[in-house]
């Protein structure tokens, strides 16, 4: 590392100030200071009044300084570069107006259907589990665990609606609320069970829900918070919750990786902890449990029973004074549960992080309104308008500096910010062509080289390109080498990535724009969005012969159900299903959300040494 100094050398009677290079390391005491500067002087770059020289002398010391004094030069505050990116044109041409009706039409009856699913899911387990859970076990309902926890409501919830539609039936909400909101400032993951579904108990895809968030956090180094309300794995279904990797075990399997990575996890035991549950506690960094109300156990007062004929009761088994006061399992003990959240606050106010002052800086709002997004979101690929045109509503100022703009045009490429944040957009306006394809690879990897998060907006071709002849052979085959190369771009890439499907996720250009399978710190699906690797329609693009139709009658009905961004949510594909309206508002938290892990002061392990015992 080097910084430059200005020093001030008298020859033959001139002054001649000398710009040098000295070399030093993050180590104050192993600075370089063999450079002996008999006379240094600091000079500020502005014009003079009474000289009329540039260059005016703030300090003037004929010692020479030492390291501690350069150490402690006052702290400059940092500002991004100024941008005055060109606006971008989001006016639509009249002739387009009824694509925009017609997908403004399929836009309100998939946000009747998002409104339905949300109401479905607020009503948690339903009225009797509700009153069962709020007067007889006199609990607090989840929703108000997490206002009493977190600083406000304005959090981001993932996957809400997980859980609908499966084979074994509705589980709202897969059972158990995940999401990140600020807790004293400070963003934090939460999982947070919800014991009016089921009874707590774990179905598969809770699992899945609880290991999807453990890896955000573990991505985006979030502080992590579980709320456990438990009553184990749903028995007729252990063989999909128990044995493989990426089952229930592998939840603690995350929380020991976690914690040798410095991230910070906080258990509430705030209600049942039975089974493999009890281990989420007793892992954590901190563990607060709540008199009367928790209890955590391998076995509970039925099974004692069964085993030995002795009656015992919950609290004694293993009740809050049990392990607060006796194992040891437990950290704090809380008389009631608004203390145990306040408990948990204090907590996180022990964490090592150094957050910036707020910025009260104002952003600018896109110059076009957002709410015609309804219309732009595409209800089929035919459908779709100029990506710039969504691009143009979720941008500051509408400002956006297109990269490679004559190039591979059916793939937008360019610079904007999204409330401050300077962001790398990638958004498909046609097929990825061979052409695109190497644009976006060398898009996506200029991105990397700055540091700049990705914003992938995704709406691929429905189906493969198909091949008539050897010259378009040929040219399939381009394609392929170079969707090849973006995929290793995107796939390589360290800086974070943020997908929003705004039609179409199909076939293999889905990859190359980060689809699920890589990585990217979140995916959000429109309501109006198809994932399938054929989109509805097209299956007669596989098969060839008459006598099929039969079939291809068939796979499109398939295709048509399991392409909808509800079924999709519904297993966990995503993060979430967003309405169009709300995007820049979530890709602003995302952006915020991947940010904070510059703020932790002591990210790097130190190894201990292995000590045989």
């Amino acid at each position: 590392m080097y910084c430059s100094v200005l020093r001030s050398l008298h020859l033959k009677g001139n002054n001649v100030i000398q710009l040098t290079r000295a070399s030093f390391s993050q180590n104050s005491q192993s600075w370089d200071t063999t450079s002996k500067l008999s006379g240094c002087t600091a000079y500020h770059c502005t014009p003079s009044p009474a000289s009329g020289s540039l260059w005016q002398p703030l300090t003037n010391r004929t010692h020479q300084p030492s390291a501690s004094s350069r150490c402690m030069s006052s702290t400059v505050r940092r500002r991004r570069l100024p941008s005055a990116f060109p606006i971008i044109d989001g006016e639509f041409h009249p002739a387009h107006r009824h694509v925009y009706e017609a997908n403004l039409r399929n836009s309100l009856i998939c946000q009747q259907k998002y409104l339905e699913h949300k109401e479905k899911v607020m009503k948690g387990g339903g009225e009797n589990a509700i009153a069962r859970h709020t007067q007889k076990n006199r609990k607090v309902l989840v929703r108000d665990r997490l206002r009493m926890l977190l600083d406000d409501e304005d959090y981001l919830e993932l996957s809400p609606f997980a859980g609908l539609g499966l084979p074994y039936g509705d589980i709202p909400s897969a059972g158990c609320l995940s999401g990140i909101g600020k807790i004293n400032g400070l963003w934090c993951m939460f999982v947070a069970n919800d014991a009016t579904v089921k009874g707590g108990t774990a179905y598969p895809i809770s699992v899945k829900k609880q290991l999807r968030a453990q890896f955000v956090a573990k991505q985006n180094r979030l502080p992590s918070v579980y709320l456990v309300d438990s009553g184990g794995a749903f028995l007729p279904l252990q063989s999909d919750i128990f044995p493989d990797k990426n089952h229930g075990g592998r939840t603690f399997y995350n929380e020991a990786v976690m914690s040798a990575m410095k991230i910070p996890q906080v258990a509430i035991v705030c209600g049942s902890c039975t089974a493999g549950g009890a281990y989420t506690p007793t892992m954590s960094e901190e563990a607060v449990i709540v008199h009367r109300i928790g209890t955590l156990y391998l076995g509970g007062p039925p099974l004692v029973k069964a085993a030995t004929g002795e009656d015992v009761s919950p609290e004694d088994l293993g009740g809050a004074r049990l392990h607060s006061e006796v194992s040891g399992c437990m950290d704090h003990f809380a008389a009631a549960e608004n203390e145990a959240y306040e408990n948990t606050r204090n907590i996180i106010s022990t964490l090592n992080y150094e957050l910036p002052e707020e910025d009260s800086t104002s952003v600018e709002e896109p110059l076009y309104n957002v709410d015609d997004l309804m219309g732009l979101a595409p209800r089929c690929y035919n459908h779709s308008m100029d990506v710039r045109l969504i691009v143009s509503r979720l941008i500051d100022g509408s400002r956006f500096q297109e990269f490679k703009a004559r190039y591979g045009t059916p793939l937008l490429t360019g610079f904007a910010k999204i409330e401050g944040h300077l962001v790398g957009i990638v958004a498909n306006n046609g097929e990825l062509t061979y052409e695109a394809s190497l644009k976006g690879s060398h898009f996506v990897q200029l991105c990397d080289q700055r540091d700049i998060p990705l914003i992938f907006l995704q709406n691929t071709a429905p189906e493969p390109a198909h091949t008539f002849s050897r010259t378009k052979a040929e040219s399939n085959t381009n394609r392929l080498k170079a969707q090849g190369s973006m995929m290793s771009a995107v796939a390589c890439a360290s800086v974070p990535k943020i997908t929003v499907v705004i039609g179409g996720c199909h076939g293999a250009d889905s990859y190359a724009m980060c689809g699920r399978a890589f990585d990217p710190n979140f995916l959000f699906l429109w309501p109006n969005a198809r994932v399938s690797i054929l989109a509805p329609g097209h299956s007669d693009a596989l098969v060839q012969t008459e006598e099929a139709e039969e079939e291809i009658t068939q796979i499109n009905e398939m295709l048509k159900e399991e392409s909808s961004a509800f079924f999709s949510t519904g297993r966990l594909w995503d993060d979430g299903v967003i309405l169009p309206q709300d995007t820049r508002r979530v890709l602003s938290k995302c952006l915020k959300i991947v940010k904070q892990q510059e703020y932790q002061l002591s990210r790097e392990k130190t190894r201990t040494p292995f000590l045989r015992l």
